[in-house]
């Protein structure tokens, strides 16, 4: 995935201005129905992290939501930044 630094910018900034923080956040995401894109996307998120998953109809991919607490936005961006590296991955 490629990252827009623009649009994580104009995030940063709308989280920074909309929400009381900590806050629970909701990332989406698709990946691959590889298991090794899963386990990746599963380590960076932390055990206290709600984690759903459902696959696609032909089952070459997976739709994965994450609900976290979040200190800050820039707890978040970073996360998105991480997330980036695994391959095949599309964030929401």
């Amino acid at each position: 995935m490629a990252i827009d630094e623009q649009f994580l910018k104009r995030l940063e900034d709308q989280l920074s201005q909309h929400t009381t923080w900590p806050a629970v956040y909701m990332f989406k995401f698709i990946i691959p129905g590889s298991n090794q894109g899963y386990a990746q996307l599963r380590f960076l998120f932390g055990e206290e992290s709600r984690l759903f998953t459902r696959p696609s109809s032909g089952g070459k991919y997976i739709s994965v939501t994450v609900k976290e607490l979040m200190l800050n936005p820039s707890e978040i961006i970073e996360r998105y930044r991480k997330a980036a590296e695994i391959d095949g991955l599309i964030a929401l």
